[in-house]
């Protein structure tokens, strides 16, 4: 291996280390993503089978498992051999063909030996979010990306702390009003756990939706007032730039809302005794730990964190439509954002340069991979 390839291959390493995989010019959804995830798809692919059984259905489920595991292997062999491949041979690309094979054939299991369509259906579904998972954790560097926002955490809340100096107190105060209100305990404790945590979730779905609003203006701007050289970014980079966006803001959102979580926790712990949830709830209420303190048992139970994890995904929607509607925050965290990414765009040029001198097209068109007579550094 020369210099070059070489450094080409140290800057991939470094894009991914950074959660901008999406940077190296042949990186590749069929190739590169869910090829990575085969060992867990396969996994879940065999739980599966095994949790398709009928228990009531005897020696039956024999015939289940030895039908469904013809099935599968049968169809992924069709599948390697229409490639050009071996029947069993392990997958290098793994394209539209096999992901809804892998959605669909282990929801057609049960459906077909025992006939749960619901439950086939189910499985679909949880098959097909999945793989969504699995492309934004692997396409789009979840965990490097998240890794590598936390180190520059402070730098962002620096920038946004002009906000929280404008919002918490007007956040704490509707925040406190709703806390030592009656129907709010009422409200959060009644739901069974999983009203109450979908109805969280929309609060998370809701925030998130209010942070992507302005990813498209934030990526234009950072392009704009970045050094990105003479190639601009490639739709799948500027994806892969609002992901980093979207993180640094949802880990403003998640400091804020865990920092409310806490202060309610323990300010009701202080305030909010048995007798006052027992007036409130007109239920019997359960402690599940108790501290002395001066004298007095600060209490914490299931109704109090319930109510703490209302307010603050509460507080967490409202920092986020701020945040939005905020023209100084908005300078001040692109300004920050771009900062950071300075040196990334440095060594991107420098990446398309290297690739240009062996002869490697550094405008693609979306989906091209290097031609096989060009060989990738990786």
């Amino acid at each position: 291996m020369d210099d070059d390839a070489r450094r080409i291959a140290e800057l991939e390493r470094g894009f991914r280390r950074e959660g901008l995989p999406n940077l190296i010019l042949d990186f590749s959804v069929a190739e590169d993503v869910f090829t990575r995830a085969i060992p867990f798809l396969t996994l879940v692919f065999v739980l599966e089978v095994v949790n398709a059984m009928d228990i009531e259905a005897g020696w039956a489920n024999l015939l289940l498992v030895l039908g469904g595991a013809a099935i599968l292997v049968g169809a992924f062999g069709v599948l390697n051999v229409v490639r050009g491949r071996r029947f069993l041979s392990v997958p290098t690309r793994v394209g539209a063909p096999e992901l809804v094979a892998f959605v669909v054939l282990p929801g057609l299991l049960p459906i077909v030996f025992s006939a749960q369509f619901l439950f086939g259906f189910n499985t679909m579904v949880v098959n097909a979010a999945l793989l969504a998972i699995v492309y934004l954790v692997i396409g789009f560097g979840v965990v490097s990306l998240v890794r590598w926002a936390g180190r520059r955490f402070f730098t962002q809340l620096g920038a946004s702390l002009s906000v929280l100096v404008r919002a918490v107190p007007l956040l704490l105060f509707f925040s406190l009003v709703m806390f030592f209100t009656t129907e709010i305990w009422q409200v959060f404790t009644t739901p069974g756990p999983g009203a109450f945590w979908t109805a969280m979730g929309l609060f998370v779905l809701l925030a998130m939706v209010f942070l992507a609003v302005r990813l498209p203006s934030v990526v234009r701007e950072v392009q704009v007032e970045s050094a990105v050289g003479d190639v601009p970014l490639r739709r799948k980079e500027r994806l892969n730039l609002a992901a980093v966006a979207l993180i640094s803001e949802m880990l403003q959102v998640l400091f804020v809302s865990a920092a409310i979580w806490l202060f309610y926790v323990v300010l009701g712990a202080l305030l909010v005794n048995a007798e006052v949830r027992g007036a409130w709830l007109l239920i019997p209420d359960d402690v599940d730990v108790a501290v002395s303190w001066f004298g007095d048992r600060l209490q914490v139970n299931e109704a109090l964190l319930r109510v703490a994890t209302g307010v603050a995904a509460f507080a967490g929607l409202y920092y986020a439509v701020t945040i939005l509607v905020d023209a100084a925050y908005r300078d001040q965290f692109v300004d920050a954002l771009t900062e950071e990414l300075r040196d990334t765009f440095q060594r991107r040029s420098e990446y398309l340069e290297l690739q240009r001198k062996r002869g490697v097209p550094v405008v693609p068109e979306e989906g091209a991979r290097i031609a096989p007579n060009e060989p990738s550094a990786r």
